[in-house]
C-alpha cells in the first residue's frame, strides 16, 4: 500500500481523536463544577431555572426554587454554578455597577417620533397600504359582468 492512500484515513482518525478529547475535557469540567457545589450556592439548571442549593447528595441536589419551595433535581441537570454576584444580579435584579451618568434609553420609540406640533394637530386619516399595479387598476375600470353575461362566444 502507498502512503498516499492511507493519508485520508490517518487524517480522519486524528480528527476523531481531537473531537473526543475536547468533549471529554468538557464533561470533566462540568463534573468538577457540579462536585464543587455547596449549600448556599446559586445555580442555573439546564432548563433555565435559577435556584439556591440547600443539600448536596451523591446523585441528587435539593434546591430552593423560591422561599420555602424546595425541589429535588439530579446533579446532571445543573447547567451552571454561579458566583454570588452574578446570581444576585440575575435573580434579585441588583446591579452594583450601574452608571448613573449614562443616558436612559426609553422602552418605546415615543421619544424618537416627537414633533413640535401638538398631538391633536396630527393627521389621523387612514393610509391605504395595499399594492395596486396598473393591471389591477385597469380591471377595476372595466364594467363588471352580471350573472347572465359571460366572455364565451
Amino acid at each position: 500500500m502507498n502512503i498516499v492512500t492511507l493519508l485520508p484515513f490517518i487524517v480522519l482518525i486524528g480528527a476523531m481523536f481531537l473531537m473526543t478529547r475536547s468533549a471529554k475535557k468538557k464533561q470533566q469540567a462540568a463534573a468538577a463544577m457540579r462536585n464543587e457545589m455547596q449549600p448556599g450556592t446559586g445555580i442555573r439548571t439546564i432548563g433555565g431555572m435559577y435556584a439556591t442549593v440547600k443539600e448536596v447528595h451523591d446523585e441528587a441536589v435539593l434546591l430552593e426554587v423560591a422561599p420555602g419551595v424546595h425541589a429535588v433535581y439530579a446533579k446532571n441537570s445543573i447547567g451552571a454554578v454561579l458566583d454570588d454576584d452574578e446570581y444576585n444580579r440575575i435573580v434579585h435584579g441588583t446591579e452594583d455597577d450601574l452608571n448613573e451618568d449614562a443616558p436612559v434609553v426609553p422602552d418605546d420609540a415615543s421619544s424618537l417620533t416627537e414633533t413640535d406640533e401638538p398631538a391633536d394637530a396630527s393627521d389621523d386619516s387612514r393610509i391605504d397600504l395595499g399594492k395596486k399595479d396598473a393591471a389591477a387598476e385597469a380591471d377595476e375600470a372595466q364594467p363588471k359582468k352580471t350573472d347572465g353575461e359571460s366572455d364565451a362566444k
